[in-house]
């Protein structure tokens, strides 16, 4: 079951509908264990944009949280469209591409929950004026190195 809610909210409801996929098992190993993300999205002139960010698997999706504003998040709202390198170690990887859906996490339990797993259990900095919020990664394609048998 979900932890994270699956509104999708400031998206263009009209973008054509798109065909989503189960994530392999191998994909999920992936993502589960040690790895790094990298997060592409598409800035207005068309050029790419990456950011290494922490992300988790809830179910098939992917989700990570980030703050109303950054580029990334203007560009997510802009287009839906990301790619997600995940590295595994050693040398595995998976690209996940897909479209994004956006809610508010006021309360940052997201955040929170990516500072146990990767922080060692820190508490985050204060951030009193920044509006967190989920992003959800609906996969479309996987590409997996090395390729399942």
């Amino acid at each position: 079951m979900s932890t994270f809610p699956k509104r999708n909210a400031g998206l263009d409801a009209r973008r054509a509908p798109r065909t989503t996929l189960s994530l392999t098992e191998a994909a999920r190993e992936v993502l589960d264990g040690p790895h790094t993300a990298v997060l592409a999205t598409s800035n207005a002139d068309g050029r790419p944009q990456s950011s290494v960010i922490f992300v988790e698997r809830d179910g098939d999706t992917v989700v990570f949280s980030t703050v109303e504003g950054r580029l990334k998040t203007r560009n997510m709202r802009r287009d839906p469209r990301v790619s997600l390198l995940v590295v595994g170690h050693p040398g595995r990887y998976v690209e996940i591409r897909g479209s994004v859906e956006i809610t508010a996490d006021p309360e940052k339990v997201l955040l929170h929950k990516m500072y146990a797993r990767y922080m060692g259990g820190a508490t985050p900095p204060p951030e009193p004026d920044a509006e967190r919020l989920i992003v959800r990664i609906v996969p479309e394609k996987e590409y997996l190195w090395p390729p399942s048998a």
